[in-house]
């Protein structure tokens, strides 16, 4: 290849990876370093296709060159900057120890160039670190020293930046609204053409925490879609941050009750490791057992949870509902108990399970304990008022007033959480509080209204059971005459030992034929119940309830 040709090759391939077109860029770049030597700038491009394209193994040894090279050149903003790039993939990579040490040399190169914005970024990662320790003094010492270094430069990803750590430390200080405001002001710049893809994306992951810690399913929803369509906007990909993106989208299509759609982004996330973190790799496999439990699939259930631990993610607070599934409700609320002295004082840690200490709790008589977690579920839901934790404190309070057989004080408590579910379509929640409705309505002797929440449950989970016999393709067995009995009078709301009495067989007996109906109709789990009435009405197996 000729002077003219390198130099007519190298201006294709910078327009193409400007414009984030990294297959034609690196493919161009490769071609053009197998016969040259290419300047610090142009490696660096190169190592930097590599890792949008997800094979980070590709772009380690091609962005330490680029980094000996700008060393070579004598450009320590550039040598800075890309010894910062190769200590964030190592840590990618769970290389920590070279990460701390790439750390240093950027360090030691931005020390050259002490009026420079590659400091704004250095202290952005001083930042993120104090803040994943939780040593948030120091974190917020680091986001106001960014912040007001984004203020007076002229980078906008920089500026981005400093907005995005004063936000999160004010969230998780408690002033929710200023730093949700802030963090919203981040991501719009983030899903904007503005900013640097890299750290854009490093901006949706912290929203998204942000959104998680403080179950604000909403507003994750909305950001959610704006990033997928910032990750599709990439013409030639979005690497890792694309499983990021799919994971997130995943897990609120699990709280919608997509099933089908949500295992499939889970799916797609383990089909393509290299365009994911293992912390990701661990979190799809712990989404994956969520879907199996709900879906009454315990055995693969317990598998996903089993890889999601070996990974490094806590199976809780899934596991702990797994063994209640199971029939287990003391290992449960075991369990889910050691997981909540773990996660110490974390707020953010604790959240999520408490709901399932609540459950398991009153599952074992253990009042004392459901009472103290439903107590601080409601504290979490005063200080973030987001839908998801007023819905799930409502909804552990409403439990807690069933296990005391107060039903009068339970259904307006109940009704609430219902309401809050409903305003974020988290359809499997909703489902659950209609059930304890329905034992609310019965323990006040309403027979009509509890009888109104069993068809609502039946309506709201006949799309899910739909869905798994879509998925199978197969049609459900017919049920034998006396399996038709039972259902049908389950589907009349009569309990098993009032089956049991009608018919003069044992409960025993009774549950048997049940767990036979179970098997042919393909559910499972503690919806089991109302989706077999659901499906068997659906399919014509039985008549409408009344008709």
């Amino acid at each position: 290849m000729d002077a003219m040709d390198t130099v007519a090759e190298l201006a294709t391939a910078r327009a193409a990876y400007r414009r984030h077109d990294w297959l034609v860029a690196r493919n161009i770049l490769a071609r053009v370093h197998r016969s040259t030597t290419l300047g610090s700038d142009d490696l660096y491009a190169l190592g930097d296709c590599h890792w949008w394209m997800g094979d980070l193994e590709a772009a380690l040894p091609v962005l330490q060159a680029a980094y000996g090279q700008a060393i070579a050149e004598r450009a320590p903003d550039r040598a800075s900057r890309i010894a910062l790039d190769v200590a964030y993939t190592l840590a990618q990579l769970n290389e920590t120890a070279q990460s701390s040490g790439w750390m240093g040399r950027a360090h030691r190169a931005a020390a050259e160039i002490p009026d420079h914005p590659i400091h704004g970024y250095l202290e952005y990662v001083e930042f993120d670190m104090a803040f994943d320790r939780r040593d948030l003094d120091t974190a917020e010492r680091r986001a106001s020293a960014l912040h007001a270094r984004g203020s007076r430069s002229d980078d906008p990803t920089l500026a981005a930046l400093g907005v995005l750590a004063q936000g999160r430390v004010l969230v998780r200080r408690g002033e929710i609204v200023r730093g949700m405001s802030l963090l919203d002001e981040a991501m719009l710049a983030a899903v904007s053409e503005d900013l640097a893809p890299d750290w854009a994306g490093n901006i949706y992951c912290h929203l998204m925490a942000a959104c998680e810690e403080m179950a604000d399913l909403q507003r994750a929803l909305e950001w959610t879609a704006a990033a997928a369509r910032w990750c599709e906007s990439l013409p030639g990909g979005a690497g890792p941050f694309i499983g990021i993106c799919r994971l997130h989208r995943a897990n609120l299509l699990q709280v919608r009750g997509d099933w089908l759609e949500a295992r499939r982004e889970a799916r797609r996330v383990l089909a393509n490791p290299d365009n994911a973190t293992v912390s990701i790799i661990a979190e799809a496999h712990y989404l994956l057992g969520e879907i199996a439990r709900q879906r009454g699939e315990l055995s693969t259930a317990e598998q996903q949870f089993r890889r999601a631990h070996e990974l490094g993610r806590d199976p809780q607070p899934g596991l702990a509902l797994l063994l209640v599934d199971r029939g287990d409700p003391l290992g449960a609320a075991t369990t889910v108990r050691s997981a909540l002295i773990a996660a110490g004082t974390d707020a953010a840690a604790r959240g999520p399970l408490l709901p399932a200490v609540v459950e398991t709790a009153v599952a074992v008589g253990d009042l004392e304990s459901a009472r103290s977690a439903a107590d601080e579920l409601a504290g979490l839901a005063a200080r973030y008022r987001t839908a998801g934790f007023e819905a799930a404190a409502a909804h552990a309070e409403g439990r807690l007033l069933l296990a005391q057989q107060e039903g009068p004080a339970a259904l307006p408590v109940l009704r609430l959480a219902l309401q809050r579910w409903r305003d974020v379509g988290a359809v499997i929640a909703a489902a659950r509080v209609r059930a304890d409705l329905e034992r609310a309505y019965e323990l006040i002797g309403d027979t009509d209204a509890a009888q109104r929440e069993r068809a609502a449950i039946a309506a709201a989970l006949s799309t899910l059971t739909e869905e798994r016999h879509a998925e199978s393709g197969a049609a459900p067995n017919r049920l034998s005459p006396r399996e038709s009995e039972i259902l049908a009078m389950v589907a009349a709301g009569l309990s098993n030992q009032a089956i049991a009495a009608e018919l003069f067989l044992s409960i025993r007996t009774v549950e048997r034929h049940l767990a036979t109906v179970y098997q042919k109709l393909g559910v499972g789990g503690r919806s089991a119940r109302a989706a077999a009435v659901s499906f068997a009405i659906r399919d014509g197996l039985l008549e409408r309830p009344g008709t």
